[in-house]
């Protein structure tokens, strides 16, 4: 009885086989058959090794939502560096929310040569271009992105030469906290000094002559300070055409959420646009000569997250593609086989033309001779 049942089962999953073997000797070969098939299978093969490139590449997904988070501090990464003395410049945050001075101590003050050393220079120059390029193809930032923490340092590298010169510049590096609301960093002649109503500068004791508000932007950041990122004022250089004259960056913080596979960090883009003009009150251009550098903070905050295809969906579409172009190429062969049979007949029916047989009872046949192995010899 088992083995009965062993049968049947067996005979019944045989009947629900869906790939029925076809025995050799039905098997007709041809040479056009194999060309179609050499052909599928170098398609095939290129468009899996396509694919899996596609499987191993990444992709940046971007969320936008409401930014909930008042209460916390707000970094700025700076690193400027400003054509005059250390001692006639200084560098302050007027925060907009509390009209008071933030703090700046955690800038430092360094006297340095304002021109580049031939290797700074190349760095420099590479970072405009890189900068010139960003504005063009704007699907380079998410290549930026993953390469987050893997890339070299954006920093500008350290003087090769010992220079003779004596320094003639002032470099403000370091970082600050304000509050998460509007304001205005800014570098201008003289120290500030806060008060009650506001703030102030020591700038009565700098002649006008010493001005010269020509400075670089080796770096400016919002938030985390983050490797490899490259910033829209990295690099940038102005040189001043007049003593007095005025420098403003209109800036737009947006709060960004980075999740890569190399890094998870909170941190901030930013987009700017640049202004200058020459202070002159007599042609009613007012101001205060200096760098001003305004800046808002966005509403929305940004979530960045590099994804990946699935593997599941991977095999999918492989299968896909081999399927696919096996059936294709068998549909396309088949069809080119019934039209080179479909013309090739037509001209053999051509070729024999109509022929009158006689009949024993005296009458003729118009039909075609049957051609016999006897009939060819």
């Amino acid at each position: 009885m088992r083995r009965l049942n062993r049968k049947k089962t067996l005979n019944l999953v045989k009947e629900l086989d869906a790939f029925p073997k076809v025995p050799e000797s039905y098997v007709e070969t041809s040479a056009s058959g194999g060309t179609v098939s050499l052909i599928a299978f170098m398609t095939i093969a290129f468009l899996t090794v396509m694919e899996f490139m596609v499987y191993r590449d990444t992709w940046m997904k971007y969320e936008y939502e409401v930014d909930k988070d008042f209460t916390s501090k707000l970094r700025i990464n700076i690193d400027i560096t400003v054509a005059m003395r250390c001692q006639y410049v200084g560098a302050d945050v007027l925060d907009l929310a509390e009209t008071m001075v933030a703090s700046a101590d955690g800038l430092i003050y360094e006297p340095v040569v304002f021109d580049l050393s031939p290797q700074q220079k190349e760095w420099q120059r590479m970072l405009q271009l890189i900068q010139s390029r960003l504005q063009e193809e704007h699907s380079l930032q998410d290549v930026i992105f993953k390469s987050a923490f893997k890339s070299a340092s954006t920093a500008l590298p350290p003087r090769e030469d010992s220079s003779l010169q004596s320094p003639d510049a002032c470099r403000i590096h370091g970082h600050l906290y304000v509050n998460k609301v509007a304001g205005n960093f800014h570098i201008t002649v003289g120290k500030a000094i806060p008060h009650p109503r506001g703030h102030a500068h020591l700038a009565a004791l700098v002649s006008h002559e010493s001005y010269n508000f020509s400075h670089r932007i080796d770096h400016l950041s919002f938030g985390e300070l983050i490797p490899g990122i490259i910033n829209p004022l990295d690099g940038t250089e102005k040189i001043a055409s007049d003593h007095n004259q005025m420098f403003q960056y209109f800036i737009t913080v947006v709060p960004t959420k980075l999740h890569t596979h190399k890094i998870s960090a909170e941190t901030h883009q930013f987009s700017v646009t640049e202004r200058e003009r020459v202070i002159n009150h007599a042609a009613g251009s007012h101001g205060v000569s200096g760098i001003f550098m305004k800046y808002d903070i966005s509403s929305l905050m940004v979530t960045v997250t590099e994804e990946h295809m699935p593997f599941w969906q991977f095999l999918v579409r492989l299968c896909g593609i081999i399927g696919g172009i096996f059936s294709t190429t068998g549909i396309l062969h088949g069809f080119g086989r019934f039209v080179v049979e479909v013309i090739f007949c037509r001209f053999r029916l051509g070729s024999y033309k109509s022929t009158s047989v006689p009949l024993p009872d005296g009458h003729t046949s118009n039909h075609l001779p049957l051609i016999t192995d006897n009939s060819t010899h």
